[in-house]
Order: C-alpha cells, then sequence, then structure tokens
C-alpha cells in the first residue's frame, strides 16, 4: 500500500507565508536581513536597522537583550575553557602567563562573536514571530508589560 500524503490541518484560518527557522538564523548570523537575506542587518556593530533597505521588512521589533551576550559566554567559556586546560596539560606555565595569554583572548573571541549571534537571535525572533514580527501589537494585548488593560 501507498501512504498518502497528507497536508497538515490548520485551523483558525490565518494563513501566514512560512518562515524556516534555520534559513532565518543563519541570515541573521552573516548579518543580513532575515525575510530577504540581501539588505544590511546592522547599521553600527551591534545597532540593528529599523527596517530592512532591500524588502522593506520592519526590524525594529527585534529585542534581543541579554540573550547573544550569554550565548557568547557560553560558546568563547567553553572554547577557551577547553583551550586553556589542553594547553597547561602539554604546556605548564605560571598563571600570570595563561592570564596574559587567555583574558585578550577571551575579549576578542567576544568581540568577534557577538554580533553575529545578536544577528541570529534577532533571525530566530523574526522566524517565530515573536515580539511584534508577526504583526500584531504584542504591547496592546499583555497588561502585564505597561500595556493598556482589555
Amino acid at each position: 500500500m501507498r501512504a498518502e500524503q497528507q497536508q497538515p490541518v490548520s485551523f483558525g484560518g490565518n494563513q501566514q507565508a512560512e518562515r524556516p527557522i534555520g534559513r532565518s538564523i543563519k541570515r541573521g548570523l552573516l548579518g543580513r536581513c532575515p525575510h530577504c537575506g540581501d539588505g544590511l542587518l546592522f547599521w553600527a556593530f551591534l545597532k540593528p536597522v529599523d527596517q530592512c533597505a532591500v524588502c522593506g521588512e520592519d526590524l525594529h521589533h527585534q529585542r534581543a537583550d541579554d540573550l547573544p551576550a550569554y550565548i557568547v559566554i557560553v560558546i568563547v567559556g567553553h572554547v577557551l575553557m577547553t583551550g586553556y586546560l589542553l594547553t597547561d596539560m602539554v604546556f605548564p606555565a605560571s598563571s600570570w602567563i595563561h592570564l596574559a595569554i587567555w583574558a585578550p583572548l577571551a575579549v576578542l573571541a567576544a568581540l568577534v562573536t557577538i554580533q553575529p549571534v545578536k544577528g541570529g537571535v534577532i533571525g530566530l525572533q523574526w522566524a517565530c514571530r515573536m515580539h511584534g514580527f508577526g504583526g500584531h501589537d504584542e504591547d496592546a494585548v499583555d497588561p502585564g508589560r505597561g500595556g493598556p488593560a482589555e
């Protein structure tokens, strides 16, 4: 017997265009608009644009907040701690030498990774229609955040 391909059931009648999460995160990691992939996502080092210059997608809704910094801390911490431990096994040195090597590397690695990670978080928010990217005003719906009560 052949299995028939069935379309997923969608309730509510609100048909929205598909936003693939992986593609959106990848475009954000590359510093590009998560919608079209052509426009720039940042106008300064960590300042995202309000609107894509190519497709006109409204990007001012993003609320990356502290998540990119937390992700960078986890990534840089794991990579540098592995490097430190492996180096210390092969080349035992004083703590001052390790501090002189690993502290600047930690700062450099954090500065190199923070913008791509923030772009990926913005791409994730856009793909999941979070914080106003879904076409609705969240402040009007959530009175707990200072929005009007219904």
